[in-house]
């Protein structure tokens, strides 16, 4: 595998970095097996508590020095990070769908991803706007100014291992802050390969040692962030469960939180959709990443008067999914992670058949050449009710819940019935529908999208979810502020004191 040299990835690699230095450490061995084909691709060592406050303590005499470079200067190195991972955006991909097991087309896109947040960042360098406002106070002025929090915590899942940690670490570097990576155990590697290039890119322009840190590891490491009172933001990517704990902890201790967690995410199909757009939406939103997105489509809501031509559509497309080896671009669908996400499908779909569901396209692993990771599932669709305990839960595997809805108002009522709040959408051609979808009493999730699917967001729009999902934001917008704090300036420069709300204070 020539993208393992070319990325730098040896049998056996240091996972615990301030940047371009590796720092030896006792802690576990971590091996990464593919999904693929299920070979073992190499290890990293993680991080003990020695070589994380090693880490840390970097991070933070790092910070002191960083804040103080022109954001603009800041956003030129982010510029070349862009630039190295166009140079790398192959092997990287590669890398990606090898060691995670999503499609080469969704790993070079992830590698996209990044590219397009470096980008956007450079912008942002020169865009940190505060306000001016006018002072109720005779010769006084008054702003708002916004600086760099701090030592920025990055807790990545597996499902993303690259892209997410990007849109963290781009924004928060131009915004003058430091990060400290903890990714998923599942893909140390690809942590590996992006702490090497953007260590060149770093080491070239000599940025501070300790501004990119990478601390390998598992539940004991994210603890240790969380926990860590010299860690003012922590970024989090993964579970609900996870996210509750996370948000906990940090909360706890006054500090912040950015989580990405949990989606239950559902596309109305109304009578007046485009039928056949909505089926390639829904398609790649159901089996895109093997359904392990938190944007992965879980649910169709079907108007009742196209639910057995859709449903029909749909059963046709499935039958024309091609599953295997995700670096064969002729393939639609690659494997699980790992035997563990098998076996929650294989759950699911047993407590869905419990439940009453239906399934008219039966799941099910696949063996035989090909498939000898075990890691290989089918993608399936059932005939189900939005209140069962199995639809209202998100199982991180490509099984499809649809159901029937008569108006509008029952529709988003089902929509919004889940605990999560992540991705949404309607495939309509109506206006006056996609504008009530669109609402105040229309979709709460923090994406709501008419005529395309739930996945597939973009960088320029802040990233994320409400209720389960967690409320945090990433990537575009003003996502930025997440990252930073705001201080509000009042300057005197008249020759007397006056004070607020008109009071006096006179002790001549």
């Amino acid at each position: 595998m020539d993208f393992l040299a070319q990325l730098k990835i040896t049998a056996l690699n240091p996972g615990v970095s301030t940047g371009s230095e590796w720092i030896s450490s006792k802690g576990e061995q971590i091996d990464s097996f593919s999904p693929v084909d299920g070979t073992k691709t190499g290890s990293v060592m993680a991080a003990d508590e020695t070589s994380y406050n090693e880490v840390i303590v970097k991070a933070e005499a790092a910070f002191r020095e960083w804040r103080l470079w022109p954001a603009p200067k800041r956003g030129e190195i982010v510029r070349q990070v862009g630039e190295a991972l166009r140079d790398n955006k192959e092997p990287l991909g590669k890398l990606v769908s090898y060691e995670m097991g999503k499609s080469l087309q969704e790993g070079l896109g992830e590698v996209q991803e990044m590219i397009d947040i470096c980008d956007f960042a450079v912008g942002l360098s020169r865009q940190l706007y505060g306000l001016t406002m006018h002072s109720e106070r005779p010769s006084h002025r008054m702003y708002e100014q916004w600086h760099p929090i701090g030592v920025t915590g990055i807790i990545s899942a597996f499902n993303f291992p690259v892209a997410v940690w990007s849109w963290n670490a781009a924004l928060a570097w131009v915004c003058g802050n430091t990060t400290v990576w903890k990714p998923s155990e599942k893909t140390p590697l690809c942590a590996i390969a992006v702490q090497n290039i953007v260590a060149e890119v770093f080491k070239k322009n000599q940025v501070p040692e300790g501004v990119n840190c990478l601390v390998q590891g598992g539940r004991s490491v994210g603890e240790w962030i969380s926990n860590d009172t010299r860690i003012p933001l922590v970024s989090a990517t993964g579970s609900t469960r996870m996210g509750k704990a996370l948000s906990a902890t940090v909360a706890g201790r006054l500090g912040r939180s950015i989580l990405e967690l949990g989606g239950n995410n559902a596309i109305i199909i109304s009578k007046d959709a485009d039928l056949d757009m909505s089926i390639i939406g829904a398609v790649f939103g159901a089996v895109g990443t093997a359904g392990q997105r938190c944007t992965t489509t879980r649910r169709l809501i079907i108007h009742e008067s196209v639910y057995e031509s859709f449903k029909q559509k749909l059963v046709k497309a499935y039958g024309q999914l091609r599953i295997g080896n995700p670096l064969d671009t002729a393939n639609h669908v690659g494997p699980l992670i790992d035997t563990d996400a098998v076996k929650m499908y294989q759950d699911a779909i047993a407590q869905g058949k419990q439940q009453g569901a239906n399934f008219i396209v039966e799941g099910g692993v696949l063996e035989g050449a090909g498939y000898e990771s075990g890691c290989y599932v089918k993608p399936c669709i059932a005939e189900a009710t939005n209140d069962m305990p199995i639809v209202q839960h998100e199982t991180f595997a490509p099984i499809l819940y649809i159901m029937k809805y008569n108006t509008l108002d029952e529709a988003i009522a089902m929509q919004n019935g889940v605990p999560q709040g992540l991705s949404s959408a309607i495939m309509t051609l109506n206006m006056r529908e996609a504008e009530q979808f669109l609402s105040h009493g229309g979709s709460d999730c923090g994406i709501a999208n008419v005529n395309i699917g739930t996945s597939g967001a973009e960088i320029g729009g802040a990233f994320g979810g409400e209720k389960e999902t967690g409320g945090g934001r990433e990537s575009g917008s003003d996502a930025w502020k997440a990252y930073m704090r705001r201080q509000t300036n009042t300057i005197n420069w008249g020759t007397t004191l006056p004070l607020a709300q008109g009071i006096v204070f006179d002790f001549n």
